[in-house]
């Protein structure tokens, strides 16, 4: 069994040593300094107050640099207090249209709003089985609780308050929404604990997603984090929130789960279920299929984000993450800068 028909089933970790070494390395064959710093903390090693800390040094030290003024959050949230009218440029929300405008003036108008300073944020983490897997810089949960910490960072840092529902298995837990550093530290502190205990079975994001939509009460940000194998069943109800909230999608992602590396007979397995399979990934064209099966799947769920109206932001096990945080921040914001220099004078 695989964890959904026609898509592909990640390698596990229980592999021969000598593939083991091919397709990861070893921690102490990376002589390079720099090269640690673009990992995030390794949930299995040392307490978890330690990761916390070093998780909260390296995303504010970095970020700090990188990026510049109080109010530069993750997603700045358009608000809720309406504002003036501006021509219709393309690349707009549809949703924000003023009709009214529109017919008066015979030119498609969009109605602004007044951005909130005070904004509520919620992860939906999905620390299922399926993220402890990694062949490169680090496990998937590794970077899913890094992706985590910077949300977390970026907008608490002003005081906003920041909720989350995790998932792992069958169990969904809820942290309630709270504003300062020890409610973060706390609410990361969970989120460490899951991933490093995940329950065994599936979790069913969808009804995560719809939970996530039920718990929101008032605007926000809503951040789903997730490598989002399986089905799509959560897309309608991203649809929902994002219509109400500006959405952010977070996809976790390892390069094994993209193509396959040629070691002769790998057996891979399912974690979440345990099922497992013999793959000759000496065949090119099993490489090939694999990797174009793989290819669908991403397009699919890129495809699904982007019709719910999120953003969606892909994190690689294999990339400097904080750097592929910041280009999407700064290319938000850019993009928001350029819709207001064009509102008519």
């Amino acid at each position: 069994m695989t964890r959904s028909a026609g898509r592909p089933l990640p390698p596990g970790r229980d592999v021969p040593n000598n593939v083991a070494l091919r397709l990861a390395g070893r921690p102490g064959d990376r002589a390079d300094d720099a090269a640690d710093a673009q990992r995030p903390p390794n949930l299995a090693v040392g307490p978890t107050a330690d990761v916390l800390r070093r998780l909260e040094i390296t995303v504010l030290r970095r970020l700090d640099g990188m990026l510049q003024g109080d109010h530069r959050g993750l997603v700045p949230g358009h608000g809720s207090e309406l504002g003036e009218t501006r021509l219709y440029h393309p690349g707009d929300d549809v949703r924000r249209i003023d009709w009214n405008v529109t017919a008066r003036m015979q030119t498609p108008h969009v109605r602004e709003t007044i951005a909130d300073r005070e904004l509520e944020t919620w992860l939906l983490a999905d620390l299922s089985a399926s993220l402890g897997f990694g062949t490169a810089a680090c496990e998937k949960a590794d970077l899913a609780v890094a992706a985590a910490a910077a949300v977390g960072h970026l907008t608490a840092r002003t005081g906003n308050r920041i909720g989350a529902i995790t998932l792992t298995g069958d169990r969904v837990s809820t942290t309630p929404a709270r504003a300062g550093r020890l409610p973060l530290q706390a609410l990361l502190h969970n989120l460490v604990g899951v991933a490093k205990a995940p329950d065994p079975g599936r979790s069913d994001l969808g009804t995560g997603v719809e939970r996530l939509g039920r718990t929101m009460r008032r605007r926000g940000l809503a951040v789903v984090i997730s490598d989002l194998l399986g089905s799509l069943a959560w897309e309608k109800p991203l649809r929902a929130i994002a219509v109400r909230h500006e959405t952010l999608v977070i996809e976790i992602v390892d390069p094994r789960e993209l193509e396959l590396p040629d070691v002769g007979l790998l057996e891979v397995f399912d974690p979440e279920t345990g099922d497992t399979r013999e793959i000759n990934t000496a065949s090119a064209r099993t490489r090939d299929l694999f990797a174009a099966a793989a290819a669908t799947q991403r397009a699919d769920i890129a495809r699904a984000v982007r019709l719910a109206g999120a953003d969606h932001l892909v994190l690689r096990t294999d990339r400097d993450w904080l750097v592929e945080l910041v280009r999407f921040v700064s290319m938000r914001h850019e993009r928001i800068g350029a819709l207001a220099r064009n509102r008519p004078a």
